[in-house]
């Protein structure tokens, strides 16, 4: 296992380490600059009130009224519990306690992204939304919830100043609101000072979020750019090394975070749903404000980045593949469209990035374009076609109103989930053939294991072991490789794909794919286990039932067979996470056999 710790620290590479120990070093010892640092913030009236046209657009509501917690309403009223956790409903008591000296997995805080959710300021939003409208009354509950939020969490003290990329989120949401109430320019006195608080508490660590090679990176610089550059509009000079900050780590995670094909260095749909607003909102701000465009090579890597997620979005639903890690984010609340509908983010950034409408047919998915002052272009994306995405490791089959996806192993970055060679399949915008999500980050091990293991996915899991052992609760080690793959090959009859990899135990899997305009057929050759091989299919919720090797659904007739002998086949319960911390049961049919041979699976519809 030393060994395996050793070869997965080099793959995450030297300087990253480095950042990471210098980081820990520096807030163990206090050399770091952060455990210095002090504020001068005041109550009052941070938006003022609204003087621009009244807007007349449909608002996110998804705040007014009862809260929403990672894309639930739940039945909490009033000012936020900002240090109550919504998923357990326990509260803590760090206050007065200084940012660093709390503990990220605190057993008495449990999840702490619950603590986290309302301090995101997604509020902040519904309530300028609202204001925009002409309602008056929302303006002031925007001003109310934004002092009782810092009366009750001073800087930089309590659980809600330890992440640097909540308070990037803060920052980000906060200017968003600015630019919708038309106070870029003409900020008031306290706002400017909330905001210089935040940029005082990312920038000393912004290095720790580079060593991440995620979406940390990508939000601090985008809020040292936003806020930087907010603070110097509004005649603070020292906005200015924080702007030149921002856009220096924005151009550097660009460059590094998205492969030439588009694909993002987290392997996963949600999170790349939150690098695309990210960079949307530095566009919209660096637009609001007349500032310098960024390198043609930073907008280069956007456009690819938006056609990746473009390809992956059901058209007909706006939901799509739950690739990946999945924390609940969505970063740009603008519309109160459902939590799995990607539509809004893609049109978003087709527009302010392509110049292009990714649906060109009327939408909530428009809202964010009105409420950023943009209009919507004529022009539109190319239709999404079969392609193999290498950068990140993903081949995508079409065929009319069919859809496919298989993950096969390309890690540039650190894997987060066994996934290797899972296969989606949708059928007219539906999942029918899917992923199990994430759940939680810290609700306990065993759902670590289950929603991070192969048991959550649909492929083969051998002699009942991972396919990557698990280092720590975000590392996998012994990072698989695909051994080869065929490219898509398409023709009037069918689209296919093939490809095959080997684990650190000798076991080899090689899935071919075969998509017709009425099947879809999968074989799987598997070898080099000792007891036993285990193929999954994760089935839609319905009406399934196995009769014999076939099993059948209303829509559809999924046929098993083997080249060896087959000595299990049952349909058991399993479980997804379609959403952050909320978990449904799901059909899982299982396939087992105890020698090296082929398993075709064929989906008629």
């Amino acid at each position: 296992m030393f060994i395996i710790k050793v070869k997965t620290a080099l793959s995450l590479g030297v300087v990253n380490f480095l950042r990471f120990i210098v980081y820990k070093i520096g807030i163990s010892t206090g050399l770091n600059s952060v455990r210095k640092i002090n504020a001068q913030t005041e109550l009052g009236d941070f938006f003022l009130p609204y003087k621009g046209q009244i807007q007349h657009l449909k608002v996110n509501d998804q705040w007014l009224g009862a809260h929403t917690f990672f894309g639930k309403k739940s039945s909490v009223l009033g000012v936020p519990n900002w240090q109550l956790n919504c998923l357990t409903h326990d509260s803590v008591c760090y206050e007065k306690k200084p940012w660093f000296l709390i503990s990220d997995f605190d057993k008495n805080i449990g999840d702490i992204k619950g603590i986290w959710e309302a301090s995101r300021f997604d509020w902040v939003l519904c309530y300028a939304q609202s204001a925009a409208n002409g309602n008056e009354n929302d303006l002031n509950r925007l001003n109310l919830w934004l002092n009782d939020w810092l009366s009750k969490n001073p800087p930089y003290l309590g659980i809600n100043w330890k992440c640097g990329q909540e308070a990037s989120i803060r920052v980000m949401h906060l200017a968003m609101a600015a630019k919708i109430l038309g106070q870029s320019q003409r900020s008031s006195i306290v706002l400017m000072a909330l905001v210089k608080a935040h940029l005082k508490r990312i920038s000393p660590t912004i290095m720790y979020a580079i060593a991440q090679d995620n979406n940390h990176g990508t939000s601090e610089a985008a809020a040292l750019f936003i806020g930087g550059s907010w603070l110097s509009i509004n005649g603070d000079i020292d906005g200015l090394k924080w702007e030149k900050q921002g856009r220096k780590w924005l151009e550097n995670r660009a460059e590094r975070l998205i492969e030439s094909d588009g694909s993002f260095s987290q392997y996963s749909m949600t999170y790349h749903r939150v690098m695309l607003d990210t960079f949307c909102m530095a566009e919209v701000w660096r637009k609001e404000l007349a500032l310098p465009a960024f390198s043609p090579h930073l907008y280069a890597k956007l456009d690819v980045a938006i056609l990746w997620l473009f390809q992956m979005t059901q058209r007909i639903s706006g939901d799509a593949p739950n690739l990946g890690a999945n924390d609940g984010a969505r970063l740009l609340p603008l519309t109160g469209t459902d939590y799995r509908d990607f539509r809004p983010c893609v049109q978003l950034a087709s527009c302010v990035f392509l110049g292009k409408s990714a649906y060109p047919e009327a939408g909530d998915w428009d809202l964010p374009l009105q409420w950023l002052g943009y209009s919507k272009p004529s022009i539109e994306i190319e239709e999404a076609t079969s392609v193999d995405l290498e950068g990140g490791g993903y081949a995508l089959l079409r065929r009319k109103h069919v859809f496919a996806v298989l993950n096969y192993p390309h890690f540039k970055f650190r894997p987060s989930q066994c996934d290797a060679l899972h296969v989606d399949f949708w059928y007219y915008g539906e999942n029918i053939l899917r992923d199990g999500g994430t759940y939680s980050y810290n609700a306990g091990q065993k759902f670590i294991d289950y929603y991070g293991g192969v048991e959550s996915h649909n492929t083969v899991q051998f002699d009942s072991h991972q396919q990557m052992p698990r280092l720590s609760r975000f590392l996998l080690g012994n990072w698989l490789k695909t051994k080869e793959k065929s490219g898509v090959v398409e023709n009037k009859e069918c689209t296919m794909f093939s490809a095959s990899y080997q684990d650190g135990l000798g076991c080899t899997h090689k899935r071919y794919l075969s998509l017709s305009d009425n099947s879809f057929q999968v074989i799987d050759a598997v070898s080099g286990f000792k007891s036993s091989a285990i193929l999954r299919w994760r089935l839609q919720p319905g009406e399934w039932e196995l009769i014999g090797y076939t099993l059948i659904s209303p829509k559809f007739r999924i046929q098993i067979s083997a080249d060896v002998s087959i000595t299990r086949l049952e349909l058991v319960h399993g479980f997804e996470s379609k959403y952050y911390y909320q978990e449904s049961e799901l059909p899982v049919l299982e396939v087992e056999i105890e020698q090296a041979g082929h398993i075709t699976t064929e989906i008629i519809f």
